[in-house]
């Protein structure tokens, strides 16, 4: 990214969202992983972290009078719809800045894109210009050991007629001289006119870029507040709305539930879920390059299986059709597989990131960074400013945002600069 300070904000590991009233709970709860993918614990911000939560006493209580029973279902269905509201409305807000913070960054990196091109068009004019200086030089002082001034010609011719065979043909040739010298001079100009031309453009757009800089720095200030504030309350809500949903159900069905009972089925839940994420992290993705897990000598490791089916620069992007700048490589790994930290660093953005989907952005320090698009929801496992070791598990591979399939999209930045993975991970000892 084009900022990479730390905004100091505690990580956590994500949590799963809980079956909810009418699966609808539950779906929420995805959705905002989709945009959060971690859960941070966080004290009360809102009105439905703010609400008095029924005990099992309480429910226990209500079970046993018929008008106390229907009060009590009201209340936790009341519960349960401010806990939807209240989730749906920090995932709209969170997708919503991470969006935007997609859209400033691709705008950054486009232009800088395009100005690399145009600094690069202006050092090759120069060259061809300082050529063609050289030859004009060159043919200045020829004419000049020539006597390539025509008065000169015609006073020889006129002292000398005996040779004026051969003058004649001297004049004609340095006649032929000067012509071409003329054209010679004429493209010098053009050249150094077209150098210079490149260059004041490459000025005018390097000038720019840092206006979208400050764009896409506040873009992330505004996206990690966003998903600080959803995370802060998703670990709670989520436990909420499971114990609510249990409570609600018990009342319902008159199927006497204690908290004992509940605390041991969330257990095994929670176990039968470790279990399958286990499952799926022993899954690879074969690849022509360095395998999966082979650490190089300077300390990079590859972030996923998969051969490279996506280059880096621009192109047409397949989901809008749009002719923007590819700023990664993508990996054709396997749905759920895991990702890995490509080296050592700590998380600074983790959350919704428009077209790329649930995005993490590791910053290496020395101006390195490195990003991993398209988890799924509730795929990502770290939190902002999560210190992460070189090949430790980030997240899956997904296919969310603008994807067509499971893969990672992998990108790596010098100081802000989105570089070509292949080659900057080639020389980090790593084949991709």
């Amino acid at each position: 990214m084009t900022l990479l300070r730390l905004l100091g904000l505690p990580g956590a590991s994500s949590t799963s969202a809980p079956a909810g009233r009418r699966g609808r709970l539950t779906a929420v709860a995805v959705a905002l992983a989709l945009v959060v993918g971690v859960g941070v614990a966080g004290g009360p911000v809102d009105s439905a972290q703010a609400a008095s939560y029924p005990s099992w006493s309480d429910v226990e209580k209500a079970r046993g009078d018929e008008a106390a029973k229907k009060a009590e279902i009201a209340r936790l269905e009341k519960l349960l719809d401010t806990i939807e509201a209240d989730l749906d409305r920090k995932n709209a807000d969170a997708k919503k800045k991470g969006d935007l913070l997609q859209k400033a960054q691709s705008a950054f990196d486009e232009a800088q894109y395009r100005t690399q091109q145009l600094r690069g068009q202006a050092d090759a004019a120069a060259t061809v210009a300082a050529a063609s200086e050289k030859r004009a030089g060159q043919l200045a002082a020829q004419l000049g050991r020539s006597g390539g001034n025509g008065n000169d010609m015609t006073g020889t011719l006129i002292a000398d007629p005996g040779d004026a065979g051969e003058l004649l043909y001297k004049l004609g040739a340095m006649t032929k001289l000067t012509e071409q010298a003329d054209g010679i001079y004429s493209q010098a100009t053009q050249d150094r006119n077209t150098a210079q031309g490149l260059t004041d453009q490459a000025e005018v757009a390097e000038e720019a870029l840092g206006a979208l800089a400050d764009e896409a720095e506040a873009a992330l200030d505004a996206a990690n507040a966003a998903v600080k504030a959803a995370a802060d309350s998703l670990a709670e809500q989520q436990e909420n709305g499971a114990r609510l949903q249990a409570q609600l159900t018990s009342l319902k069905t008159n199927t006497k539930t204690t908290e004992k009972q509940f605390l041991k089925g969330e257990a095994e839940r929670k176990k039968k879920e470790a279990e399958a994420a286990a499952r799926a992290a022993r899954l690879g993705s074969p690849t022509s390059g360095t395998p999966v897990g082979v650490t190089s000598s300077f300390g990079w490791t590859r972030p996923s299986g998969g051969n490279v089916v996506s280059g880096f620069g621009m192109r047409v992007n397949p989901v809008t059709g749009a002719y923007i700048l590819h700023a990664g490589t993508d990996l054709a790994a396997a749905c759920n597989t895991p990702i890995f930290a490509a080296t050592a660093g700590t998380v600074v953005y983790a959350g919704w990131y428009g077209g790329y989907g649930n995005y993490v952005l590791i910053d290496h320090g020395n101006g390195i960074t490195t990003a991993y698009g398209h988890q799924p929801d509730g795929g990502i496992i770290v939190g902002v400013g999560q210190r992460v070791a070189l090949g430790q598990q980030i997240g899956h591979v997904g296919s969310t945002g603008n994807s067509t399939g499971c893969h990672l999209h992998f990108e790596t930045r010098i100081n802000g600069t989105a570089a070509n993975p292949v080659a900057f991970m080639a020389q980090r000892g790593i084949t991709l």
